[in-house]
């Protein structure tokens, strides 16, 4: 059987662009191809939270291009890396879309000749923030990727979400999940729309059914689950370790590189304290997901050091982490299945630690069969209905987000400030010229 070959990668980028020199000499440290040689993946994935400061990232377009061209170059450098080290023969990518809502983005790459397969992309965001805006909340794309020699499509839905932070927070991360749930929707204008602008060749097939190429002939909204699309929810979901904040002297008990799983400061024995898998477990979360076995080292919250650019797991050295915070495992990357969607998962697996954040990024390596999904009841998992009144909702949201991130454009950067003080440099210069002429 054919597979598509599907690489995603999660990580809360801190409001700072990553260094792409640096970021490129880890980027495929997670991959591990289905077919176990040495072929990079089909589709690439980007899932991206605190993508820019929030000035940036609220007034969105040009502010967060700079962000999303560090990734590009990223890719491209590391794609150069490894079919050098490898000897195999060079890839070029196509980035299909980079997206952002609010303070969460997301970015699809596919192989540069395979671009065509792409016939639909539906997109829907949501904001759990501060009156609904996007400093929390979810971006998803859905793509309907072309099956060789056919006119079917397999549908692909990816989520890129950020939850409630802090300790306490539990139920209110359960809560953010099912409001994305209710307002992540998806419709067919976007899907025609982003066809129109994207195909790059007026030569390239597209398909003409509408029923066929949405599947969205009987409801014009589909939801995050449905029953012929794979899910991959992914993001910085920031389940923790704890209930409560760690008292002063827990820091001495926090994880260190070590081998030893029976070693007291082996990251394992803080794992049994997931929130994240307690919840899952109990059936109040991301509901009919499942996740690969952890084996890699809490991902929140480290002390980064400026002089280094990254830092990889060494028993030589320590992990510095925040005091004041648990670590934990907070950038996850759950998938559907169910004996319709089987998803052929493969490493699972933290990047080092680089100087722009305090998190890690995580990566996940996945195959999707080639063939057409039948009939499941994934949808009927979903914990809440589709909000369908949720476009007046989001419209009113991305009013607020458009005046705060102005609000704070103009008082928290350098540009913003400047451009206030000529403002009113210019304003009392005409206040002069017109009592000096009067």
């Amino acid at each position: 059987m054919d597979y598509l070959k599907i690489y995603i990668i999660t990580f809360n980028c801190g409001r700072k662009q990553i260094e792409p020199e640096v970021f490129a000499n880890y980027l495929f440290d997670g991959w591990e191809d289905p077919s176990s040689s040495d072929s990079l993946p089909d589709l690439i994935v980007f899932k991206l939270q605190e993508i820019a400061p929030l000035g940036y990232a609220f007034l969105g377009n040009n502010f967060v291009k700079p962000y999303f061209h560090c990734f590009r170059q990223a890719l491209k450098t590391a794609v150069k890396k490894h079919t050098d080290k490898h000897q195999v023969e060079h890839v070029d990518y196509f980035n299909v879309i980079a997206r952002n809502s609010g303070l969460t983005g997301m970015m699809v790459f596919t192989k540069d000749d395979l671009s065509n397969r792409i016939q639909t992309l539906n997109i829907a965001e949501v904001g759990v923030g501060v009156s609904e805006m996007g400093n929390k909340g979810a971006i998803g794309m859905r793509i309907g990727w072309q099956l060789p020699n056919s006119r079917e499509l397999v549908h692909l839905t990816f989520v890129s979400a950020h939850l409630a932070p802090f300790e306490a927070e539990m139920e209110r991360r359960d809560q953010d999940y099912r409001d994305i749930v209710k307002g992540l929707v998806f419709t067919n204008e976007d899907a025609r729309e982003w066809r129109e602008v994207n195909h790059r060749d007026e030569n390239v097939p597209l398909l003409q059914d509408d029923s066929t190429e949405l599947d969205m002939s009987t409801d014009p909204m589909r939801g995050m689950y449905t029953d012929n699309s794979y899910l991959f929810f992914g993001g910085d979901l920031n389940y923790r370790t704890a209930l409560t904040g760690p008292a002063r002297d827990d820091s001495n008990h926090y994880p260190q590189p070590r081998k030893d799983t029976k070693d007291a400061l082996h990251y394992a024995h803080l794992l049994e304290k997931d929130q994240l898998t307690q919840q899952l477990q109990q059936s109040k979360t991301l509901h009919g997901l499942t996740e690969q076995k952890i084996d890699f080292p809490p991902t929140y919250k480290y002390k980064t050091i400026d002089e280094k650019p990254v830092i990889c797991d060494d028993e030589t050295s320590e992990w510095q982490w925040s005091e004041h915070r648990w670590p934990s495992w907070c950038d996850r990357i759950l998938f559907s299945s169910t004996s319709s969607l089987k998803v052929k998962a493969g490493k699972y697996a933290a990047l080092p630690i680089f100087r722009t954040s305090d998190h890690r990024p995580v990566a996940l390596s996945a195959a999707v069969p080639l063939q057409k999904v039948s009939a499941s009841d994934f949808a009927s998992l979903a914990p809440v209905h589709i909000d369908r009144q949720f476009k007046p909702r989001r419209d009113a949201a991305r009013r607020k987000e458009l005046a705060v991130g102005l609000v704070a454009y103009l008082g928290w950067t350098w540009e913003g400030n400047a451009l206030v003080l000529g403002t009113i440099v210019a304003l009392l210069g005409a206040v002069w010229v017109s009592q000096s002429v009067s």
